[in-house]
């Protein structure tokens, strides 16, 4: 392995709280029936487009209006977060023992760079890779071009992330991943696959 790809959202921003208590709040806004933490780390799912047909009825207020009036709320309460624990430390392990941490994140580029200014830790990653809107569809298409241009062997790539949407951008990649469990996603839905409970675990795994 010579690259980590990290994602940023639940993997390395603990941020899965807030993304619920926005929901819940845009749910009452939209007079339809609140969920549990618990129901939340079932039902996220990427596109988020997908998860939104879960809670709301996207007919009556459009996914594109609900995606936006998302991001408004999130982004400011984003910089109130902390980082999971371990996370900086354990990109400045690798980074020593020779890995290219490059940061891959379905958040929308300027967005993320944001943030990632904010927390300061920015220059912990060799590239980073972001979307070009707020629709979290995929990060597969930003992932594979960084990777063709610049003639990077899959095979030398693990993945750390938080959600199956990260088992599947690692399968399309043809790239190793492991799950980290506290996330966006319920540690039941992650259990067929390689995964960690904390993040100073990736020392024993790479």
């Amino acid at each position: 392995m010579k690259y980590i790809f990290w994602d940023f959202n639940g993997t390395v921003l603990d941020d899965a709280y807030l993304c619920f208590e926005i929901l819940n709040e845009m749910l009452i806004e939209e007079d339809r029936p609140i969920v549990s933490f618990e129901e939340y780390l079932m039902i996220f799912d990427f596109p988020v487009e997908a998860y939104y047909a879960k809670v709301y009825d996207l007919e009556k207020t459009s996914f594109e209006i609900l995606a936006h009036r998302f991001i408004e709320r999130y982004q400011p309460r984003s910089l109130k977060l902390q980082l999971h624990h371990g996370v900086i430390d354990a990109i400045k392990h690798f980074e020593k023992k020779g890995f290219i941490n490059i940061m891959l994140s379905a958040s929308e580029i300027n967005n993320l760079h944001r943030q990632l200014e904010h927390f300061k830790i920015k220059n912990l990653f060799k590239h980073i890779l972001g979307t070009s809107d707020v629709y979290a569809k995929s990060k597969v298409d930003v992932a594979k071009r960084f990777i063709e241009e610049n003639k990077i062997d899959p095979k030398d790539i693990m993945m750390v992330g938080d959600t199956l949407h990260d088992v599947e951008v690692a399968e399309e990649l043809g790239c190793e991943i492991i799950l980290f469990t506290k996330g966006h996603q319920h540690k039941d839905r992650l259990n067929k696959y390689k995964s960690i409970d904390e993040i100073k675990e990736l020392y024993q795994i790479l």
